[in-house]
């Protein structure tokens, strides 16, 4: 089956988004709202559960992130001033998203009719942490959106929505500019 048209527009709309999140740019939350509402719409095309309702999730946490960033925002340039996590701290969260991605799921496989129910939970769980350490304004979210996003190419090229595998595909080269970025960011 072919892609969706709206998959392009999702995918440049995305591009955007995630650019201006590695650089900070509290701009970011403008691009991520409408590209929410349109890759929304195509996970519900592919019943993508998890997808739906981590997505339902962005939306409000962008609300709120709107206000955080505004408060840690540097004037002159719009950018955030960032954060960083202890390793201990990461381990111990890397440990919990495995476990709670496993059992979400074995959940949507025994539950629901989710063509990839690991993989969607894969993409899902670890996201929504990701996207908490985004609007707290943390540097290590990047490690977690990396992850997300190489599991996520897969998933979208399995689906057969190859606009869709290859804004993935970018983002993951954009976990790596995010991250050298908001390096440079916490040590400001």
């Amino acid at each position: 089956m072919p892609a969706h048209p709206l998959s392009l527009i999702s995918g440049m709309l995305g591009i955007c988004s995630v650019v201006l999140s590695a650089q900070g740019n509290i701009l970011t939350f403008l691009f991520g709202f409408a590209q929410v509402g349109t890759y929304t719409y195509l996970c519900c095309l592919e019943r993508f559960y998890a997808e739906i309702a981590l997505n339902v999730f962005y939306f409000l946490s962008m609300i709120y992130g709107v206000f955080v960033w505004h408060r840690r925002l540097n004037d002159q340039s719009l950018q955030v001033q960032t954060r960083v996590i202890s390793p201990r701290w990461m381990l111990f969260i890397s440990m919990t998203l495995l476990l709670l991605s496993l059992l979400t799921g074995w959940l949507l496989h025994r539950f629901t009719d989710d063509p990839q129910p690991y993989l969607d939970a894969f993409t899902t769980v670890p996201a929504i942490l990701a996207q908490i350490l985004m609007v707290l304004a943390f540097r290590e979210q990047w490690y977690l959106w990396l992850f997300v996003d190489i599991l996520a190419t897969v998933m979208w090229l399995r689906a057969g929505n190859y606009c869709m595998a290859a804004q993935y595909a970018f983002w993951c080269i954009n976990c790596i500019y995010g991250l050298r970025q908001w390096t440079r960011l916490s040590t400001c």
